[in-house]
């Protein structure tokens, strides 16, 4: 009796669970089941879930109506640069923050945290003006170079390597290593799962980015995918289905890495190291 009671609660446990996953699925199955509509669907009072008819023209249709291989190319190039340089510089400023002391910096992490609540609108111009003064408007480095190390992912690697023991550190270097081996060859190895979160987070934030592309890039050589999708969306001579079937494209790069990375993400977004 008790054990059916127990599995009872269990399946109405996930009542909720299966709603939530209702209300965030939906809208992906509708649009990409929109994307491979007639135009004139669109405008219908009635949602039709499964097309009548397939279109999968709607996919070369779009591609063709913009230089869209260029803005994959841009946010590619953009997002992996951004995701490698939050790896490097977020691990080196984590770890100096977690097994170094030194004068001021609990002030130190203090202030990087602060910068979490900024707005980038309250940013954004003094940014800029940096930008400018590097001549790096109109270019791929100017849109990534803000973006190469971030306050969040400074506090996710400096939390998870809390939890390594000193001593580890402390027995390399009697053996004689020097700090980047015992960061490349223990460190690391230890933070897999944590590394795994800041590159899927870090290349997701990069990818959607709009106002600061928009704000550096005027020219269509270095536009992103985000902007050229917007400039799409305001053509009206453009249907929204194949609006539609550029949408879809845009979320296939963070899909796949979340794929090639979901091993090591679910241990990363349950780890409960995060103490102070």
């Amino acid at each position: 009796m008790r054990r059916r009671l127990a599995a009872h609660a269990a399946w109405l446990g996930l009542l909720p669970l299966a709603g939530l996953t209702v209300v965030f699925v939906l809208p992906i199955i509708w649009m990409v089941t929109t994307s491979f509509q007639a135009g004139e669907k669109m405008f219908q009072l009635t949602t039709e879930w499964i097309p009548s008819v397939w279109h999968p023209e709607n996919y070369p249709n779009a591609m063709g109506r913009a230089a869209f291989p260029l803005f994959f190319r841009n946010s590619v190039i953009v997002s992996s640069a951004v995701m490698v340089g939050n790896l490097v510089f977020c691990t080196l400023a984590g770890y100096g923050l977690a097994k170094y002391r030194f004068p001021g910096d609990k002030l130190l992490l203090i202030l990087i945290l602060s910068t979490l609540m900024l707005p980038l609108e309250v940013t954004l111009v003094p940014t800029f003006l940096i930008i400018h003064k590097l001549g790096w408007v109109n270019s791929l480095q100017g849109i990534a170079g803000p973006l190469l190390i971030d306050a969040f992912g400074v506090f996710l690697m400096r939390q998870f390597i809390l939890k390594i023991p000193t001593d580890y550190l402390e027995a390399a270097r009697i053996d004689g290593a020097g700090e980047l081996r015992i960061l490349w060859k223990i460190v690391l190895p230890q933070c897999r799962p944590a590394l795994a979160v800041l590159a899927l987070l870090a290349f997701r934030d990069s990818w959607d980015q709009f106002l600061w592309p928009l704000a550096v890039v005027s020219h269509d050589d270095y536009r992103t995918y985000p902007l050229g999708l917007v400039r799409f969306g305001e053509d009206y001579g453009n249907p929204p289905t194949e609006q539609m079937a550029i949408a879809v494209l845009a979320t296939i790069p963070v899909f796949l890495l979340f794929l090639l990375l979901q091993r090591a993400l679910r241990s990363g977004f349950g780890l409960s190291g995060l103490k102070g």
